[in-house]
């Protein structure tokens, strides 16, 4: 892509660069880690990156700063917000040589802590940007891995369309792309039923995985479920996909919900929704249900289907907005504002 290349020469320039980012809906689930400094995963998953969400971050280093600063929406930022992008600026400074603190800025119009995977988008545009404008080389690999360490789901959307993650070493363990956004017209009707943060965040939950007893027969059965989801992509067959997808965010949650302490996402309204999408199927209508770490419900069909879905979502009790979105592409440059 040559105006990436020349987006990547100008930021090294500067030591200036803004990157775009879309999260990502998993359809086979990460949760849980072999190792959670490294955050490499317990088990391979499989994903789609959303194109109607985004986040764009801008990281500048400048040698006149004293710390590393953050803005969210236009809002100062610390704490751990601040401690999690200090961890990627600090691995992107250690393999550039530079020294110099960075200004960073992100906008973004995902709902956060809200099961819509914000940490995703966030981490895969920072590590991005923050790479370029270090003049680091251009490797998908290399950015897939630095924003695991930010956030693990956020490797997946660094490559476009429908990638997969597998475990493995901190070298080999990146998310590839099996097929670009414009392979299937896919879609995710998402019913947001809150909006609100979590209490306990991803993060805080992978650690607890292990201490479900259920978790071992989840991993166990993990890698199944991504070949059986990766062939229904190539293949373009709901039909085949929807069953698998369901049934591992139901056992997804069924660990969080068996962990100590346990992890209780759910409300009435999830419930509600995963009854309606089981009816609306009997009515004749392709979809299935999957539900990231969060009582939000994506309603995956295809894009023939989204009118009706998106108009009975909206009719379940607890609905307070349904967002659509069809496949995104990859994390990429954009120029600044």
């Amino acid at each position: 892509m040559p105006e990436q290349e020349t987006l990547w020469r100008r930021a090294a320039q500067e030591r200036r660069a803004t990157a775009l980012a879309h999260p990502n809906i998993a359809f086979i689930k990460y949760w849980g880690n072999q190792d959670d400094e490294m955050v490499l995963p317990a088990n391979p998953s499989l994903s789609m990156n959303l194109a109607a969400f985004t986040t764009v971050t801008t990281v500048a280093f400048d040698d006149t700063l004293p710390a590393d600063t953050l803005t969210i929406n236009q809002t100062e930022a610390g704490g751990d917000a601040l401690a999690r992008v200090g961890k990627i600026l600090d691995l992107v400074r250690q393999a550039s040589g530079l020294h110099s603190r960075a200004r960073v800025e992100s906008v973004s119009n995902v709902p956060m802590g809200a099961g819509i995977a914000s940490s995703a988008a966030a981490f895969a545009a920072l590590s991005l940007a923050a790479s370029a404008a270090a003049g680091l080389p251009r490797d998908e690999a290399a950015l897939s891995r630095l924003a695991r360490r930010g956030s693990g789901s956020a490797c997946r959307s660094v490559p476009g369309g429908f990638c997969r993650w597998d475990t493995g070493d901190d070298e080999s363990s990146v998310a590839v792309s099996i097929a670009p956004a414009e392979h299937w017209a896919l879609w995710d009707v998402v019913a947001v039923v809150s909006e609100a943060h979590k209490q306990v965040g991803s993060s805080g939950g992978h650690p607890l995985a292990a201490t479900s007893d259920l978790h071992p027969a989840r991993i166990a059965g993990a890698g199944r479920r991504v070949e059986v989801c990766q062939q229904a992509i190539l293949a373009r067959d709901l039909a085949a996909m929807g069953p698998v997808i369901e049934e591992d965010a139901v056992m997804m949650h069924a660990v969080m919900m068996t962990g100590r302490p346990p992890l209780y996402y759910w409300t009435p309204a999830t419930m509600a929704l995963i009854l309606a999408v089981q009816q609306w199927r009997e009515d004749g209508i392709p979809v299935y249900f999957t539900i990231d770490a969060g009582p939000n419900v994506h309603c995956i069909c295809p894009a023939g289907a989204v009118e009706a879905v998106a108009a009975r979502a909206r009719r379940v009790p607890g609905v307070q907005r349904v967002i659509t979105s069809g496949p995104g592409g990859p994390a990429r440059l954009v120029p600044a504002a």
